[in-house]
């Protein structure tokens, strides 16, 4: 595969600095709620437009490149919007821009305080989330993946009860010391490699390594990304950070946090180990192992969850590791699946995160057990949460069904029968843990009847709009953002870089 023509361009540049700028605005119109509202809107607007002018170019096989700063020889931080940074950017901002709309109905729904902070932190995020996207080098996807951690503090703790204090300190204390770990496995690849930039195919390839190297180096860098993609035993600050307000949690799931950690985990299997590496030293059995052992212990963790959101993030915790399952299966086919489910699952799990917003706003319920019947009162909320929950057990023909058949393929071409009966597992799980609240919503009869009443149009328009697209996507994944084409592009490179062809 011919490499990449590399050009300069202040996109990437503009696609970051949007929203750090716009939180600055947001701050400033801190006495005019429908000021500070509109320079969230804009900024997502913005964002979501600079990142699609470079969709044509990352497809015609052109990279935008922007450098911030050069160090010294072989260290800069500078942004390259290559395949795999455009298709997770195109997500997270894509998202960000249906999550601020939500956002504004569900504040107002409930008279949240501190708004202010609210806003301007969710847009000092979404900067982080597109600088990790365009990172070129392991030096710049630490300086965002740090920016990131902080900037979503102040939204775990919003609530600023006793609660949400202690899980802020939790989710500090997996993803600082996370960082520390990054920081030390990137020191000790300068030192092997001589270079920090991400390279398709891995830049290890044609190093002579010693087997405990490697390994040590490797448990260091999942150790790093590992805890954002909420690998288990990494995983307990997730379900915890569920005291945030709803749309925060879509952010943490959805949209940025949790994402970013599995894009790290891409990053650091497919472009700076390699498959040549991942394989020689049997890394991907290892990672393959963990995957699949999270897909099932989360799925199995969430039946016992009467809180429909944490339900919700235990169910997270398995499908991120479907990601996880996919990069260490290494075949083209897992490749693509597992770069589809960062998407796919974006959409679906936004859906059911957007609706127990709506749920909570509306008729103020939390627990599983009390929604007896409200599928009757919220008509339009419950059929998208639906489609969503059947969409991560795998039903066709939501966009779920698309990554896991790809990910199933995946495995018989890798010659792996195990990874290939979890998922098949995993599916009945979800089944499993999700029919009981479709069932209760729609086919039991509340104690008292409801009154029948849907959150405001700004929450529900987006929630429909979500699960919208989860089937839409189904049908036609490659429909307006050209995601399996983008997908197929990033494995064909992982795979090419590690032939040399």
């Amino acid at each position: 595969m011919n490499d990449p023509e590399i050009y300069r361009s202040l996109l990437p540049f503009y696609a970051v600095m949007v929203s750090l700028i716009a939180a600055l605005f947001i701050m400033l119109s801190s006495r005019h709620s429908n000021l500070r509202e509109f320079w969230t809107l804009a900024a997502s607007v913005a964002k979501f437009s600079f990142v699609l002018m470079l969709l044509p170019g990352v497809l015609a096989g052109r990279v935008a490149e922007f450098t911030f700063w050069d160090i010294s020889p072989g260290i800069s931080l500078t942004l390259k919007a290559d395949c795999f940074g455009v298709f997770f950017a195109l997500v997270s901002s894509g998202l960000w821009m249906l999550t601020s709309i939500y956002s504004i109905g569900y504040v107002r729904g409930l008279n949240e305080h501190k708004q202010t902070r609210y806003f301007a932190s969710f847009a000092i995020c979404l900067s982080a989330t597109i600088g990790i996207a365009f990172s070129a080098n392991l030096l710049t996807f630490i300086f965002f993946y740090e920016i990131l951690t902080i900037a979503t503090y102040p939204l775990v703790i919003h609530k600023e009860t006793n609660e949400a204090i202690s899980a802020g300190r939790k989710y500090l204390a997996y993803t600082l010391t996370a960082g520390v770990l990054l920081i030390a496995a990137t020191a000790w690849t300068y030192r092997l490699a001589g270079t920090l930039d991400f390279k398709a195919g891995g830049i290890f390839g044609n190093l002579s390594l010693q087997p405990f190297t490697v390994s040590v180096l490797f448990l260091l860098f999942i150790g790093g990304v590992g805890v954002k993609a909420a690998i288990m035993p990494l995983h307990s600050w997730l379900p915890a950070a569920m005291i945030a307000p709803t749309p925060v949690s879509a952010l943490l799931h959805a949209v940025a946090v949790v994402k970013s950690g599995v894009f790290g985990v891409v990053r650091v299997v497919g472009f700076v180990f390699g498959p040549q590496v991942m394989r020689q030293f049997d890394l991907n059995f290892i990672l393959s192992v963990v995957a699949g052992a999270t897909v099932i212990l989360a799925s199995l963790l969430a039946f016992r969850q009467d809180n429909l959101k944490q339900r919700l993030a235990y169910s997270t915790v398995g499908h991120l590791s479907y990601i996880v399952l996919g990069a260490a299966l290494l075949s083209p086919a897992s490749l693509v699946g597992s770069l589809m489910h960062i998407a796919n699952h974006a959409t679906m799990k936004i859906t059911l995160f957007f609706c127990a917003g709506a749920l909570y706003v509306t008729h103020h319920k939390e627990k599983i057990s009390e929604l007896d019947g409200i599928g009757r009162a919220m008509p339009w909320t419950m059929g998208a949460f639906t489609i969503g929950a059947l969409g991560l057990a795998g039903i066709p023909p939501i966009n779920g069904f698309v990554s896991k058949w790809q990910l199933g393929l995946g495995s018989l071409q890798s010659g792996a029968m195990l990874p290939l009966a979890v998922l098949l597992l995993s599916g009945l799980l979800n089944a499993g843990y999700f029919a009981p609240i479709i069932y209760r919503a729609f086919f039991k009869d509340p104690p008292l009847p409801y009154e029948k009443k849907e959150a405001s149009p700004a929450m529900v328009i987006p929630l429909v709009i979500t699960a919208i697209l989860s089937v839409i996507w189904g049908l036609y994944p490659d429909l307006f953002l050209n995601f399996y084409s983008l997908a197929s592009k990033v494995s064909g490179s992982i795979l090419a870089g590690m032939t040399g062809t």
